[in-house]
């Protein structure tokens, strides 16, 4: 089995601004439990806590950074599981801050900096606890730096010499852009600033970088990775990824069902499971009472989305009016665009009896509304993989969603077809506008009217299933097509 360095800018449980932190805490013990050899490789952050994570100073390593060397402090824990070792890069100048990338919404001026810090740093530590990889696993812009190392400032280094690297694309619109001149705060000289290399439209772009240098290139779902090499989804990288394409494949992430299974939730109301749904019932009893609506066997809608555009926030704004029209119940948690948010807080008040609007993050009322809703809202405009949809179908909430990245490639649509084989899982729409949204739904408000069918459907819902053991023996297999050459 191989040796494989994991670098990623957020891991759970000691820093999360996403849903990569997700797979950096779920994926490396899933490819540990195949045998793997795996190290964790992660920034410390002022907000991890290293008593509660049992933490301690490994050594003290200096990395070369712009022909000088920069020391930082190696601090090492385990992930939960107990098997895999992380490596916490501890550099106070560059990740002691509130927030990881950003303040009051504007990025950090020296990301460039810090991130080619961790990405030579990830490479100097590896040499110097003797872990000489097969593969470096490379996440996002944060580490796209590590591949064009290895085959720049690195390609002599014989400790790398057998190293391939993957880089995966978690959300191809975040791309870690700098300025002409940040080029040389990542220790490369000018001759890569040049379309084969980082220049972007006069800038750099370190996600770029990864992209042209990685050996193996991976997205979060096979419709995602499709989807970027065209202009509406490509965020002017398209070109650049259309080059890779045979080097490029979609893998989805899994799901932590230890968490998130109606069966032992510790959330929610009531457990229940495939075999018995009448906890479903008292779960969403519970959801109206605890959202102010009244008890009703109407169809409750569920929404648990940043409020953003991008989660298709303003196809929901448009179709709420007419939805409410009908015999349905809504409940919408999130928080986001000052905008969105009171526009919903001003419906809410129109629909006080149908619609109960919660401005904040509540995990419990999140795990509260995918066991009590009756259908789950989710028109992205793009969604690299999508976890919310994942949770809908193991709770029986039967998703309503975009044809888009993750969320196609994981709910089946009701078709005709589907709905004869008993294999539909949940509605699709296509364009991007409201009334292709509506449509959806108002099939779905259709179908929940014949309990038959909508049975079938919680039933085919419930059984599907995205595991991070499945995700797992994916990479695992690219792993072994690039070790083969």
């Amino acid at each position: 089995m191989a040796k494989i360095l994991f670098c990623a800018s957020e891991v759970v449980p000691f820093a999360r601004a996403g849903a990569l932190a997700d797979v950096g805490g779920s994926l490396p013990p899933a490819l540990a439990r195949l045998g793997h050899d795996i190290r964790v490789v992660m920034p410390l952050y002022a907000s991890v806590d290293r008593g509660a994570h049992g933490l301690e100073l490994d050594r003290h390593v200096d990395v070369p950074m712009r022909g000088r060397g920069v020391r930082v402090g190696v601090w090492r824990g385990k992930l939960p599981n107990g098997e895999v070792p992380v490596y916490f890069i501890d550099s106070p100048a560059h990740f002691h801050r509130q927030q990881l990338y950003q303040q009051d919404g504007e990025e950090f001026v020296d990301n460039v900096e810090r991130f080619a810090l961790l990405s030579r740093a990830a490479l100097q530590l590896a040499k110097e606890i003797d872990f000489l990889p097969d593969i470096v696993h490379c996440n996002d812009w944060q580490t796209g730096l590590i591949p064009v190392y290895l085959k720049t400032l690195l390609r002599d280094d014989p400790s790398f010499a057998s190293t391939a690297s993957v880089l995966t694309i978690h959300d191809l619109a975040y791309q870690g852009l700098g300025a002409r001149d940040d080029l040389l705060r990542t220790g490369l000289g000018w001759e890569y600033f040049t379309m084969a290399g980082l220049e972007f439209f006069g800038g750099i772009n370190l996600l770029k970088g990864g992209i042209m240098y990685a050996d193996a290139i991976n997205t979060v779902s096979p419709t995602y990775g499709r989807e970027i090499q065209t202009a509406e989804f490509g965020a002017r990288l398209e070109g650049v990824i259309a080059t890779r394409a045979d080097d490029l494949c979609g893998i989805l992430n899994g799901v932590d069902y230890e968490v998130w299974d109606p069966r032992r939730d510790e959330h929610i109301q009531a457990k229940y499971g495939p075999g018995d749904l009448a906890g479903k019932a008292e779960c969403k009893r519970a959801l109206q009472r605890k959202s102010g609506l009244g008890q009703s066997v109407a169809p409750l809608i569920g929404v648990v989305s940043r409020l953003d555009t991008r989660k298709g926030c303003d196809l929901l704004l448009e179709i709420i009016p007419e939805v409410l029209h009908l015999d349905v119940q809504m409940v919408i948690l999130g928080t986001g665009d000052p905008q969105i948010e009171a526009h919903l807080q001003r419906l809410s008040r129109t629909y006080s009896d149908r619609l109960s609007v919660h401005m904040t993050f509540d995990e419990g009322l999140a795990h509260q509304i995918q066991a009590g809703a009756d259908i789950f809202l989710m028109p992205s405009q793009y969604e690299p993989c999508g976890l919310n949809q994942m949770h809908s179908l193991r709770y029986g909430t039967i998703p309503v969603v975009r044809r888009t990245g993750g969320l196609a490639d994981t709910v089946v649509d009701y078709l005709p077809s589907t709905a004869a084989s008993m294999t539909a899982t949940g509605f699709q729409f296509g364009a991007y506008h409201p009334p292709a949204l509506l449509k959806a739904l108002l099939l779905a408000l259709m179908v929940y009217e014949n309990k038959p069918r909508w049975k079938r459907l919680i039933e085919a819902a419930m059984a599907a299933e995205f595991t991070w053991g499945q995700a797992a023996r994916s990479y695992d297999e690219m792993y072994r097509r690039l070790l083969r050459g």
